[in-house]
C-alpha cells in the first residue's frame, strides 16, 4: 500500500520523490524475482493512494509479465506507463502482465477475498512460523508509514489471520522476502516428505 504513491506518471530520477514509488518498485522486486526467473505462481497489487487521482491499483502477475528485471528503475518505468493508461473499476490491460483499475481498498480486498485467504503483516500478530498458512495466502502490508487506522479497520475485516514476521518494525520488502521464505519451506516440506 503506497499512501503517498502518485497516481500520475512521474521521473524514473525522482523515485522517492514520487511518493516513495522506490519502497514499491523494491517489493515488487522482492515478491517476483529469484535468481535468473520469477515466481510464476505471484501477484503483486500495488494501492497508489497518492495525487491527483486516486485511488489507482496497478497489478503485476508474474505468469505474465515479460520486459521486467529486478531493478527499482526498470520496474518503475512499468508502472509509469500504467499511470498513463485512462482506467475505471476493471481491470484494465496495461501489456503483458501488467494491469491498472481505479479501485480503492475496501473495493479491492473485497474483490480479492473472493479467491485468496487475505492475511495482515503487523507486528502484534501471531509468529508466521508457528501459524498454519491457508491455501492461496494473499499478504497485506503497508508502505514505509504502514496503514492509518481507518485502512486497519478495512484490513482487519476482510484478513483472516494476522501474522508478525518480527517484533521489529522490518522494512516491507524485508517482509516480503520472509514471507517467500516460509512459504518456500512449506513447499519444500512437500517434496520431502515420505
Amino acid at each position: 500500500m503506497g499512501n503517498k504513491a502518485v497516481t500520475k506518471p512521474f521521473s524514473l530520477n525522482d523515485l522517492p520523490g514520487a511518493g516513495r514509488m522506490d519502497v514499491l518498485c523494491r517489493c515488487t522486486s522482492q515478491a517476483l524475482f529469484i535468481s535468473h526467473g520469477i515466481r510464476k505462481d505471484v501477484e503483486v497489487y500495488l494501492l497508489l493512494l497518492g495525487p491527483p487521482e486516486p485511488p489507482k491499483v496497478v497489478l503485476v502477475k508474474g505468469n505474465e509479465v515479460k520486459r521486467m528485471s529486478p531493478d527499482e528503475r526498470n520496474i518503475a518505468g512499468h508502472i509509469r506507463k500504467a499511470l498513463t493508461v485512462e482506467c475505471d473499476k476493471r481491470w484494465k490491460k496495461v501489456h503483458s502482465g501488467v494491469y491498472i483499475s481505479k479501485k480503492g481498498l475496501k473495493e479491492l480486498l473485497e474483490e480479492l477475498s473472493k479467491n485468496y485467504s487475505l492475511i495482515y503483516l503487523k507486528e502484534d500478530g501471531v509468529n508466521i512460523s508457528k501459524a498454519e498458512l491457508p491455501s492461496n495466502p494473499l499478504f497485506i502490508l503497508g508502505d514505509h508509514e504502514g496503514l492509518t487506522e481507518e485502512q486497519e479497520e478495512i484490513v482487519e475485516k476482510y484478513a483472516s489471520l494476522k501474522l508478525s514476521l518480527s517484533p521489529l518494525s522490518l522494512l516491507a520488502e524485508q517482509c516480503i522476502v520472509i514471507v517467500h521464505y516460509e512459504l518456500d519451506k512449506l513447499t519444500l516440506e512437500c517434496f520431502t516428505q515420505p
